[in-house]
Protein backbone atom coordinates (compact mmCIF):
# COMPACT_ATOMS: atom_id res chain seq x y z
CA UNK A 1 0.00 0.00 0.00
CA UNK A 2 1.27 3.45 -0.69
CA UNK A 3 1.96 6.45 1.57
CA UNK A 4 0.76 9.21 2.23
CA UNK A 5 3.58 12.04 2.64
CA UNK A 6 2.63 15.93 3.93
CA UNK A 7 4.68 18.72 4.15
CA UNK A 8 5.04 18.97 8.25
CA UNK A 9 6.11 22.46 9.58
CA UNK A 10 7.29 23.28 12.75
CA UNK A 11 6.17 26.59 14.33
CA UNK A 12 9.71 27.07 16.08
CA UNK A 13 11.26 28.69 13.02
CA UNK A 14 13.07 25.04 12.54
CA UNK A 15 11.59 24.60 8.87
CA UNK A 16 9.91 22.05 6.85
CA UNK A 17 10.43 18.39 6.43
CA UNK A 18 8.42 15.69 4.74
CA UNK A 19 6.64 12.85 6.77
CA UNK A 20 4.34 10.23 6.41
CA UNK A 21 0.90 10.53 6.67
CA UNK A 22 -0.26 9.52 10.24
CA UNK A 23 -3.64 7.34 9.92
CA UNK A 24 -5.70 6.86 12.52
CA UNK A 25 -7.45 3.41 12.46
CA UNK A 26 -10.57 4.31 13.84
CA UNK A 27 -11.06 7.03 11.53
CA UNK A 28 -11.82 4.58 8.64
CA UNK A 29 -14.89 5.03 6.89
CA UNK A 30 -17.83 3.86 8.57
CA UNK A 31 -21.47 3.42 7.04
CA UNK A 32 -23.77 6.05 8.26
CA UNK A 33 -26.85 5.36 10.63
CA UNK A 34 -29.84 5.80 8.74
CA UNK A 35 -33.04 6.77 11.13
CA UNK A 36 -36.26 7.25 9.04
CA UNK A 37 -38.84 9.03 10.30
CA UNK A 38 -42.68 8.13 9.70
CA UNK A 39 -45.33 10.65 9.82
CA UNK A 40 -48.26 9.67 12.29
CA UNK A 41 -51.43 7.90 10.39
CA UNK A 42 -53.56 11.24 10.81
CA UNK A 43 -51.07 13.75 9.66
CA UNK A 44 -51.73 15.32 5.71
CA UNK A 45 -50.21 13.44 2.96
CA UNK A 46 -48.85 10.08 5.46
CA UNK A 47 -50.39 8.57 3.08
CA UNK A 48 -53.22 6.88 4.29
CA UNK A 49 -57.12 7.64 2.89
CA UNK A 50 -57.87 10.42 0.13
CA UNK A 51 -55.11 12.39 -1.19
CA UNK A 52 -55.23 15.70 0.21
CA UNK A 53 -54.60 19.28 -1.57
CA UNK A 54 -51.88 21.47 -0.05
CA UNK A 55 -52.82 24.56 1.66
CA UNK A 56 -54.97 26.99 -0.24
CA UNK A 57 -53.51 30.42 -0.93
CA UNK A 58 -56.42 32.30 1.09
CA UNK A 59 -54.54 30.27 4.07
CA UNK A 60 -51.50 31.59 3.66
CA UNK A 61 -50.25 35.03 5.31
CA UNK A 62 -47.41 37.32 4.38
CA UNK A 63 -45.05 39.68 5.31
CA UNK A 64 -43.40 41.92 2.98
CA UNK A 65 -40.10 44.06 4.36
CA UNK A 66 -38.33 47.00 2.56
CA UNK A 67 -34.86 46.23 2.39
CA UNK A 68 -33.47 49.72 1.74
CA UNK A 69 -35.40 51.40 4.99
CA UNK A 70 -35.77 47.82 7.23
CA UNK A 71 -39.52 48.89 7.84
CA UNK A 72 -42.01 46.52 7.14
CA UNK A 73 -44.58 47.13 4.36
CA UNK A 74 -47.31 44.83 5.53
CA UNK A 75 -47.56 42.47 7.89
CA UNK A 76 -49.89 38.90 8.28
CA UNK A 77 -52.28 39.89 5.07
CA UNK A 78 -53.16 37.86 2.12
CA UNK A 79 -51.33 37.32 -0.91
CA UNK A 80 -53.89 40.27 -2.64
CA UNK A 81 -52.65 43.09 -0.11
CA UNK A 82 -48.71 41.62 -0.53
CA UNK A 83 -49.00 42.10 -4.02
CA UNK A 84 -50.13 45.62 -3.78
CA UNK A 85 -47.18 46.55 -1.46
CA UNK A 86 -45.22 44.77 -3.42
CA UNK A 87 -46.15 47.54 -6.16
CA UNK A 88 -44.73 50.17 -3.94
CA UNK A 89 -41.16 49.11 -4.39
CA UNK A 90 -38.68 49.79 -7.45
CA UNK A 91 -37.15 46.12 -7.71
CA UNK A 92 -38.20 42.71 -6.65
CA UNK A 93 -34.81 42.39 -5.00
CA UNK A 94 -35.56 45.56 -2.56
CA UNK A 95 -38.25 42.88 -0.48
CA UNK A 96 -38.49 40.09 1.56
CA UNK A 97 -41.44 38.42 1.34
CA UNK A 98 -41.88 35.92 4.03
CA UNK A 99 -45.43 33.78 4.44
CA UNK A 100 -46.73 31.68 6.92
CA UNK A 101 -50.02 29.41 7.84
CA UNK A 102 -52.91 31.19 8.43
CA UNK A 103 -53.01 28.91 11.45
CA UNK A 104 -49.97 30.47 12.91
CA UNK A 105 -46.69 29.28 13.33
CA UNK A 106 -42.85 30.61 11.68
CA UNK A 107 -42.77 33.06 9.40
CA UNK A 108 -40.67 31.47 6.36
CA UNK A 109 -38.19 33.66 3.64
CA UNK A 110 -39.36 33.11 0.00
CA UNK A 111 -36.59 32.40 -2.04
CA UNK A 112 -35.63 35.01 -4.78
CA UNK A 113 -37.13 33.14 -7.41
CA UNK A 114 -40.54 32.97 -5.62
CA UNK A 115 -39.96 36.76 -4.82
CA UNK A 116 -39.50 37.78 -8.26
CA UNK A 117 -42.73 35.15 -9.10
CA UNK A 118 -45.23 37.77 -7.18
CA UNK A 119 -43.11 40.70 -8.41
CA UNK A 120 -44.36 39.91 -11.88
CA UNK A 121 -47.85 39.76 -10.49
CA UNK A 122 -47.87 42.70 -8.70
CA UNK A 123 -49.65 44.29 -12.10
CA UNK A 124 -52.21 42.29 -11.96
CA UNK A 125 -53.02 43.04 -8.20
CA UNK A 126 -53.24 46.86 -8.93
CA UNK A 127 -55.76 46.33 -11.84
CA UNK A 128 -57.69 44.25 -9.53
Amino acid sequence: MAKTWVLDTETKGTGAHIAPLKRDDRAKSRELNLVRFHPPADAPGSGSGAAQPSVSPQAMRFKVVDILSARVLVEDVTVLAALQALGSLRKAIDARVYVRRADGGRWRLLSLSDTRTLWSLREWASSS
